[in-house]
């Protein structure tokens, strides 16, 4: 039983189907990639949308480019730091071996220079190296690494390569403590190497010296170099001690004499403790009375 009133559709209505449709598209791709082949008319579209899409294609690029350089700059400043550390640690170390390379090289010509004293001495000597300074603030002391079990005997003579130093007041099994030459207790016997003129040479407690109980008309002048008299049996005679600097005779009974060491008493770190030519004899006994 038909319904009242309904018709068939034409087919022009209902259209194509799908599947002619897909054929037809397909042929017209077809047709249009065979004519670009052959005739390159869609080239000047290719171009045209490629100028059109370039800003967009930046845009859209700008993300990517941003995290990837950002990327390279962290690695790269990652590494130079670590280059810089490197380096820091290769210039510290370079430097520690500088150092220690110069302070070798003044040891050597401080050894050097100490031999030299040793072969012009005629005597036993022992070779020593200063450890510190003696705990005492009003003493000028220093401490040997020599000691009794290498022939350190107190009273010695201690030199370096320009001058004598100091004198060995006390003893211990592996080292010893020396009494230096500006020390306010010390003295010593010289004489001025020009003239041969005798005195005792006294240590101020200030790094300086002072010569004293000379006859203000006594011959000697400022710069004169005074050495050791040998006198005293324990400093061997010819070491150099001092120079002159300064004579003031308005006293009428003696000079005052300035002298300046010739040691680097302050500085000296290896040094010669001189042994004695011959042990002096003993002092003469009191008189008794009777």
């Amino acid at each position: 039983m038909s319904l009242v009133g309904h018709k068939t559709p034409p087919i022009f209505k209902r259209g194509l189907t799908p599947v002619t449709r897909l054929s037809v598209f397909v042929a017209i791709c077809l047709l249009l990639l065979v004519a670009d082949l052959r005739f390159r008319y869609l080239e000047v579209v290719r171009n045209a949308l490629s100028v059109v899409t370039y800003p967009l294609q930046m845009a859209a690029a700008k993300p990517a480019d941003f995290v990837r350089n950002a990327s390279r700059y962290f690695a790269t400043l990652v590494e130079v730091q670590l280059e810089n550390a490197e380096l820091r640690r290769d210039h510290l170390t370079t430097g520690e071996r500088l150092l220690r390379f110069e302070l070798l090289e003044k040891e050597n010509a401080q050894l050097r220079e100490l031999l030299g004293m040793s072969q012009r001495i005629d005597v036993k000597s022992v070779a020593a190296d200063i450890l510190y300074n003696a705990p005492d603030p009003f003493a000028r002391k220093v401490i040997l690494d020599r000691g009794a079990q290498q022939g350190v005997e107190a009273g010695l003579a201690v030199i370096d390569a320009k001058g004598v130093v100091g004198q060995v007041t006390r003893v211990h099994p592996v080292q010893s403590e020396v009494t230096l030459l500006t020390d306010r207790n010390q003295s010593i016997p010289v004489s001025v190497l020009r003239n041969g003129v005798r005195g005792v040479l006294f240590g101020t407690g200030r790094g300086r010296l002072e010569m004293r109980f000379v006859l203000a008309d006594a011959d000697i002048r400022e710069g004169d170099r005074l050495v050791t008299s040998g006198l005293d049996g324990i400093f061997v005679p010819g070491l150099p001690v001092a120079d002159v600097t300064m004579v003031d005779r308005s006293s009428d009974a003696f000079a005052r004499i300035d002298c300046e060491p010739l040691a680097d008493i302050d500085t000296s770190v290896q040094v010669l403790v001189i042994g004695r030519t011959a042990y002096p004899p003993p002092p003469p006994a009191p008189d008794q009375e009777r």
